[in-house]
């Protein structure tokens, strides 16, 4: 008897800055043949002054991805998520992570009266996948892809986002939710790598799954 495959129709990627999820989440889309959907990140008008003043322009910068979120999460509504297969750079439900992290006590209670009338009617993922990593392979990411408004990111920024995505994930209920430790592993540069990854995806998760891949060290 063949084993069983999964195959979500809506499966949403996250992780922290540099672990690779909008790579892997253009490379996965593709191989399912599925629509992309990607953050706007680089649209956000308030993000190259935030990394530079975090305290002054967080909360801007806050409630523009909120929104920008929220209407791309409309969008999909539309949509006939039964017939399409889709692929998401990102969660939902994570725009509170960065909102616990990087607003003011004020600023968190304002965005606490707008955040949960938004989120009512977002359709959930079939599938999260979380990518993780430690703080110093992610720094090491960061740098490598030279991002100009990145640079003023330091360790104990990215030190605090891991710890709050970490904790976040850790008590993530909502929907199906593999989690993949990527410090070892290279999917843009190393096919085996990637193939691996997709045949996790595809075996059925209930609740959560913690995942260590192999990697080259380990095979050699």
């Amino acid at each position: 008897m063949s084993p069983e495959i999964f195959e979500p129709n809506y499966i949403a990627v996250e992780g922290v800055i540099g672990v690779g999820k909008t790579t892997f989440a253009q490379m996965l889309a593709q191989r399912i043949e599925a629509d992309l959907v990607n953050e706007e990140v680089f649209e956000n008008p308030f993000l190259v002054d935030y990394y530079k003043n975090r305290a002054r322009y967080a909360l801007s910068c806050q409630l523009y991805f909120l929104i920008s979120r929220f209407q791309q999460q409309q969008q999909l509504m539309v949509r006939d998520l039964f017939a399409q297969r889709i692929v998401a750079d990102y969660l939902f439900a994570k725009d509170a992570i960065f909102a616990s992290v990087a607003l003011s006590e004020r600023e968190l209670t304002l965005y606490n009266k707008i955040a949960p009338a938004l989120s009512r009617d977002i359709p959930r993922p079939d599938l999260v996948i979380y990518l993780q990593a430690g703080t110093q392979t992610l720094l090491s990411r960061i740098r490598k892809r030279g991002f100009s408004f990145e640079k003023a990111i330091d360790s104990d920024y990215i030190e605090m986002l891991n710890k709050a995505y970490d904790y976040f994930f850790f008590h993530y209920s909502d929907t199906p939710l593999l989690v993949v430790k990527t410090d070892e592993i290279d999917f843009v540069n190393t096919p085996e790598h990637f193939d691996d990854l997709i045949e996790q995806i595809h075996k059925p998760i209930s609740g959560k799954k913690y995942y260590v891949p192999a990697g080259d060290l380990a095979r050699k």
